[in-house]
């Protein structure tokens, strides 16, 4: 997406808040807030300023369960 025009933040908002609206899910997922379902990722480094580094995820939690955290192993306790 970024490759063809988009910002960094539309091409991140378009897979998240947008997909939820356009399915008619934005009352369950598509944001960070209370009471909405929340999968997460963790990268290192700022997406906003280099969009790629969303493809070398270090952390993911999923329904509240940490499946991944290559994170925490390599920047310490």
């Amino acid at each position: 997406m970024v490759q063809h025009g988009m910002t960094s933040m539309q091409a991140i908002r378009s897979t998240t808040t947008s997909a939820a609206e356009l399915l008619g899910w934005s009352d369950r997922v598509g944001a960070v807030v209370p009471g909405l379902y929340a999968d997460l990722i963790a990268v290192e480094g700022d997406p906003l300023q280099d969009v790629s580094t969303l493809e070398h995820v270090g952390f993911v939690m999923k329904g509240g369960v940490v499946y991944r955290d290559a994170l925490r192993s390599a920047t310490g306790p």
